[in-house]
């Protein structure tokens, strides 16, 4: 009889981007007001403070192999996920994708009410990756930049 092991608890700590353009895709994040860390990586690899886990950038072709994956053909249409900028109202929603596209991100899709109450936008970064920006009923988005969900 072996014995137990202990479950290993979730969590989510790094969502890591292939991109094509290390320098363009940093200077865009850095824009975004994302704060830079660990910035002895150069341009190998880039880590942002995002107020939870923490958002990496990586080569897209070096991230495919690290993951066993092929790197072609790239995906032109839906990726199957998204990003997401939680914000505490319709007017920071409005502000974030007028500020993104100002950036250099593309809208995708402009703000609307949604069919569950919300507010959101979307909009794309320099290499397509979807990011929506939401004011959500029952998700609050407290001082410490956090997503804090009810029960």
């Amino acid at each position: 009889m072996s014995p137990e092991r202990p479950v290993p608890v979730a969590k989510l700590t790094v969502v890591t981007l292939g991109v094509s353009d290390m320098r363009r895709s940093i200077t865009f994040y850095e824009a975004l007001g994302f704060a830079r860390r660990m910035r002895a990586t150069g341009e190998e690899v880039a880590f942002f403070e995002t107020g939870g886990a923490v958002l990496a950038l990586y080569p897209w072709s070096r991230l495919a192999e690290d993951a066993a994956l092929a790197d072609q053909p790239r995906p032109q249409g839906f990726r199957g996920m998204t990003l997401a900028w939680n914000c505490a109202s319709e007017q920071d929603v409005d502000a974030v994708l007028a500020f993104a596209v100002a950036q250099g991100a593309t809208l995708l899709k402009s703000a609307h009410r949604t069919d569950y109450g919300g507010y959101s936008g979307y909009f794309t970064d320099l290499d397509g990756h979807p990011w929506e920006v939401v004011v959500a009923p029952g998700i609050e988005v407290g001082a410490d930049r956090r997503v804090h969900l009810p029960d």
